[in-house]
């Protein structure tokens, strides 16, 4: 089986995944807030995510002096915030909304980025040539990092660390779980870019570099900034 038709199994597989976090998050009785789940919200979601994956994905090809046209992860995080940022400014929502995002999120980029590893060469997410004893050969013959299974590995930590406290009523956790997850997701995935073969930006910062630390910011920002009293109404809630 292609390595294309692989990482298309685990990218339906990451969405199937996510939808069942969805669901299973409904189950245990947690509220959240329903502008999440109107349309004009999911489409402004679904426009930013879909132009960031696309844009920074194909200016990261470009930076590293690679041809063509790719999607990325990161990039559509960092366009779905922009978007939804936007559009409750428009609206007048000031609600946090992100809450039910969190485990669908960190499933989701477990299970993809496996289908990252296994696209190989073609995919451009591989890493950087090690002498480690797990290092991988992706078919030229070059042992290298394989940094999709390190994020992949990374974001099920959080999202068992996440159902574990779903199912012991963590409010804090629970309340602020999107933030969380954005904040360690940006942390690790900061990490994992210095063993990526990405063309640089400034100094030895690559695109997904500074996408990183936009996000670890963003969260780091919405989480020092928690209403408490929103939290206590959550936990009311939950």
């Amino acid at each position: 089986m292609s390595g294309a038709v692989l990482h298309t199994i685990f990218d339906v597989a990451a969405w199937l995944a996510a939808g069942g976090a969805v669901w299973w998050l409904s189950r245990r009785g947690l509220q959240f807030p329903s502008q999440s789940f109107q349309l004009p919200y999911v489409a402004a979601l679904l426009f930013g995510a879909g132009m960031g994956a696309y844009l920074f994905g194909t200016l990261n090809l470009y930076f590293s002096e690679q041809p063509g046209i790719a999607r990325s992860v990161e990039g559509a995080l960092a366009g779905g915030i922009v978007a939804v940022e936007l559009y409750k400014l428009t609206a007048g929502i000031s609600l946090r909304t992100g809450a039910r995002f969190a485990l669908p999120l960190a499933l989701g980029i477990a299970i993809g980025r496996l289908g990252c590893y296994f696209a190989g060469l073609d995919d451009f997410t591989y890493g950087t040539p090690t002498a480690l004893p797990w290092g991988h050969d992706f078919g030229d013959g070059i042992a290298r990092h394989p940094v999709q299974l390190y994020e992949s590995a990374a974001m099920a930590a959080f999202a068992a660390v996440y159902v574990i406290a779903v199912l012991n009523r963590n409010s804090f956790i629970v309340t602020n779980g999107f933030y969380l997850v954005l904040l360690y997701y940006g942390l690790q995935r900061f990490l994992w870019e210095f063993l990526k073969p990405y063309g640089a930006l400034i100094g030895p910062f690559t695109l997904f570099h500074l996408l990183s630390l936009f996000i670890l910011l963003y969260a780091a920002f919405m989480l020092a900034t928690a209403s408490p009293a929103g939290l206590q109404h959550d936990r009311a809630a939950a």
